[in-house]
């Protein structure tokens, strides 16, 4: 439960002033109060956060927009920031590897929400394979599916994680159990010393949980109203207003919906190629039809045998546009289409040139349907 911070004490200020009403205007002029300290881990869910919050505070974030989560690692300054949270609201190990002991060590007395493992959330599984195309994975509501895989300690931390149905401990929350390791060996043990056996390594290292789930539109209306049940609970006086801003901003992406929906209304079913595949839950609600992703979902260098590939699949769906991001290494574009006329842009999932704010949901759906349209 969140414990405000004093200012000054009663005791020190009576002994600090030689008169009442000199101690009657040091109470007055010292809030006893202090407004949640809320961090979140990359710039889409500060933007949720600083919606909910517009007016009260301002959120931390620890992830830089123009860094790949993926590869996290922790500074001193966001070690502070989580030592002094209330709360922490962060996607899960599953994009952030880097951040799960902090989490436990430096956080261990704010309340956390892990936005993944929350049954509001919808998931789909990583598409690691070469060709996107006929990959029709169904929902995952409430994320059974990755619940059996990774465990149920993700969801809310303290008290507050039995609102939400959710355990306190993280636990071995994700990491793949025994069983499933061992229905791989099973599967690909004969295998080994196949031609493509790196390959199948690459394929099957990667599976699990696609984390890219902010890029559903449903999900972050959701979280919207998560985030502000959480700090209603820790901050009541504001909580009027946090939960107004949450349902002022889910209208806010409900119309940025239905003007991206017209726009790309003209390109469903267009086949181009991504950089790596974090688009799934943009893609799925509009129309889109990606072909192919350059790397695995974690953004890893691609083998040697996945460009071939790609480079058939290229050629045989026609794609006529590839999209790069600026967190990763846009050269491995010319391995696969040197040569081709595909039109290239690039897209970013965590918007790195978007200025952190309220708005700042809002306008990376708008900025990514833009530069998809542009090149398609």
């Amino acid at each position: 439960m969140f414990k405000p911070p004093f200012k000054t004490s009663l005791k020190t200020t009576f002994r600090s002033y030689s008169t009442p009403m000199a101690l009657a205007l040091s109470v007055v002029a010292t809030p006893l109060w202090a407004a949640p300290r809320v961090v979140a881990d990359i710039a889409p869910i500060h933007g949720l956060a600083a919606r909910v919050m517009d007016g009260v505070a301002t959120p931390d974030l620890l992830v830089d927009p123009g860094a790949s989560p993926h590869d996290y690692a922790m500074r001193p300054s966001d070690a502070g920031a989580l030592s002094a949270a209330d709360l922490v609201i962060w996607m899960g190990a599953d994009l952030t590897p880097g951040l799960e002991k902090p989490m436990e060590t430096l956080a261990g007395q704010a309340q956390k929400l892990t936005l993944l493992a929350l049954p509001e959330t919808q998931t789909y599984e990583m598409r690691d394979t070469v060709s996107l195309r006929g990959d029709d994975h169904d929902d995952h509501d409430g994320h059974d599916d990755h619940a059996e895989k990774h465990g149920d300690k993700h969801g809310h931390d303290d008290d507050h994680g039995d609102e939400h149905g959710h355990d306190d401990a993280h636990g071995d929350e994700h990491g793949h159990d025994d069983a499933h390791g061992d229905e791989h060996a099973d599967d690909h043990g004969e295998k080994a010393h196949d031609d493509h056996a790196d390959e199948h390594a690459e394929e099957h290292h990667h599976d699990g949980l696609d984390p890219h789930a902010w890029l559903a539109p449903d999900n972050a209306k959701a979280w919207l109203t998560v985030i502000a049940d959480s700090l209603a609970e820790i901050d009541p006086e504001n909580g009027p207003t946090y939960r107004a801003n949450a349902t002022a901003g889910q209208a806010e992406i409900d119309a940025t919906v239905a003007e991206i929906t017209a726009l790309l209304a003209p390109f469903a079913g267009t086949p181009y190629v991504v950089f790596h595949d974090a688009y799934q839950y943009f893609e799925r609600p509009f129309g889109l039809a990606p072909v192919g992703a350059i790397s695995l979902g974690d953004a890893s260098d691609p083998s040697p045998a996945r460009i071939a590939q790609l480079r058939d699949v290229v050629a045989d769906a026609g794609a006529t546009c590839v999209f790069s991001e600026p967190q990763f290494n846009a050269g491995l574009i010319n391995a696969v289409f040197d040569g081709s006329t595909a039109r290239t842009a690039v897209i970013d999932p965590l918007g790195t040139t978007i200025e952190p704010g309220p708005d700042f949901y809002p306008t990376l759906l708008r900025d990514l349907a833009r530069a998809i349209s542009g090149c398609l």
